[in-house]
């Protein structure tokens, strides 16, 4: 019997994040976070929003990085990819942002799997995720193009440090040909990395060597009672074991550390709001130029920049 390509990918996918995750119950024999029952455990809800107007998001012209026009699909439709990391509604409510406890030492299972971030039209999402020291990430190509994983742990006091550097090849399951075309987004083989980050870094970030617009990050969490924001700027976190808890609300965008002291009393419901500091000042030389510095006759051929799928708005 001859088995199908995807159906191989598939399974050589699941074995892979498998052996991993058995590698990781291996390693992570002595952690601290110990699984119980939570019978009268407590709820918490809450809003996160943005003090103050969101930056503008940075810009990177097309015409300086590989495949300009796959990439163009989603862009300002005169060159210009965004890099838009703070999604705001009109109340100023933040999606994305990352609510977590910081010490539980018992309580609800804490999941094994790993998070999965896909490459697609030149993003990487989702965009904020989370990490546990020791495990792993599991990143997937949906596009045509290839592109480069560059990740890295980091920290305002420590700064950066690589953790592994790897080809994320195109996926093969599109036409090359035929990048403008829609596509149904087949994933293509798995790329699982194992890293341990140290112990003053808590933050993760992936970056595409080739395309520098793409981006993705992670809060490192040791128990399970983390969530994220909702377009509304809302999150829920239930079977909190009772007790007394510093909370953070973390975005990759802002700097400063912002920390509530919550209560869960038995059985009963909490809410709390976090307000973020928009950034006042960011020094960035990604902005838009006009007229560009670089226009597509650098290129020496002709191309056509279309947003297919979506037209960005500064």
């Amino acid at each position: 019997m001859i088995m199908r390509r995807s159906t191989f990918n598939s399974l050589m996918r699941s074995f892979v994040v498998s052996a991993v995750l058995l590698v990781n119950s291996m390693v992570d024999q002595g952690f601290a976070y110990d699984v119980k029952d939570v019978p009268n455990g407590g709820s918490l809800t809450g809003v996160v929003t943005l003090m103050g107007p969101p930056p503008e998001p940075k810009a990177y012209n097309l015409i300086t990085f590989p495949d300009p026009e796959y990439c163009g699909r989603i862009s300002t439709g005169n060159g210009w990819r965004l890099l838009q990391d703070f999604l705001v509604n009109d109340q100023r409510q933040i999606k994305n942002v990352v609510v977590f406890f910081e010490e539980v030492q018992a309580g609800k299972p804490f999941s094994m799997s790993i998070p999965r971030v896909e490459a697609r039209d030149c993003q990487f999402h989702p965009f904020t995720t989370i990490v546990r020291s020791g495990h792993g990430i599991e990143v997937i190509n949906m596009d045509p193009v290839m592109h480069d994983i560059q990740a890295y742990e980091t920290s305002e006091a420590q700064g950066n440090r690589v953790l592994f550097n790897s080809p994320l090849p195109f996926n093969r399951l599109h036409k090359r040909g035929d990048m403008h075309a829609g596509h149904s987004h087949k994933p293509s083989e798995s790329l699982v990395r194992q890293f341990r980050l140290s112990k003053e870094r808590k933050t993760f970030v992936m970056q595409c060597g080739f395309h520098a617009y793409m981006e993705s990050w992670a809060i490192a969490v040791e128990n399970p009672y983390y969530a994220f924001t909702d377009a509304e700027g809302k999150f829920a976190i239930d079977h909190i074991p009772p007790g007394t808890y510093r909370v953070q609300a973390w975005h990759p965008s802002i700097r400063q550390e912002v920390v509530k002291t919550v209560v869960i009393h038995p059985e009963q419901h909490a809410s709390v709001t976090f307000e973020l500091p928009a950034p006042t000042e960011r020094h960035t030389a990604h902005k838009i130029l006009s007229p560009p510095r670089f226009t597509p006759a650098a290129l020496g051929r002709p191309i056509d920049i279309q947003p297919l799928l979506e037209q960005q708005r500064p």
